[in-house]
């Protein structure tokens, strides 16, 4: 039995790690920039009150991620929030390797067309060193989440981190992926041209 190579993972080996090469004049093959992780964050402020909500979070983002989402607790006590430290306040699940390329083309082919009103997303969510955060406004774009088990909507954070550390570099990395970047043409997963 063999594993399957996820698609997106196909498109970056055998087409945007060379076209990155050349479009940076890389003469080291390990200087092409790369996804390395990413991370999916909800933080649900009511968990504290409310156990059955979190335990639904953890449960919707174990479905969307494909593997267990662990609980976020409080480091400090602020008393102006009724918050104590050790108090569950979200949820958190950290993808890598193949489970990561398989999320990758999922939100770029799937959920991210399934936004209402979609008309690209913002070049100006870098962090300053090559890392792309998207936040998500509604779980249920995601296919595997059935709108009638729903809870509570809620949004999310996915932190896209590469291993660039200049912004345009991630860029390109990210433009060449698929990302259907605002002003930008997307780009069809499997072209060659």
């Amino acid at each position: 039995m063999s594993k399957i190579e996820p698609r997106l993972k196909k498109h970056y080996d055998g087409y945007v790690r060379r076209k990155l090469q050349e479009e940076f004049d890389f003469s080291n093959p390990f200087e092409v920039p790369k996804v390395e992780k990413i991370v999916i964050n909800v933080g649900v402020g009511e968990a504290a009150k409310d156990q059955k909500l979190l335990e639904s979070v953890l449960d919707e983002l174990g479905k969307i991620a494909g593997q267990k989402a662990n609980v976020n607790r409080a480091r400090h006590s602020i008393s102006n929030f009724a918050l104590r430290e050790g108090m569950p306040v979200g949820a958190s699940v950290t993808l890598r390797k193949n489970r990561m390329w398989f999320f990758l083309d999922r939100l770029i082919s799937t959920a991210i067309p399934r936004i209402r009103d979609f008309r690209g997303l913002p070049t100006r969510s870098f962090d300053g060193r090559g890392n792309y955060t998207l936040g998500v406004k509604e779980q249920i774009i995601f296919p595997e989440i059935d709108y009638d088990d729903v809870r509570k909507i809620h949004g999310m954070d996915v932190s896209i981190v590469t291993s660039t550390d200049k912004d345009d570099e991630g860029f390109a990395l990210l433009r060449e992926l698929g990302f259907p970047f605002r002003g930008e043409v997307p780009i069809q997963i499997g072209a060659t041209a």
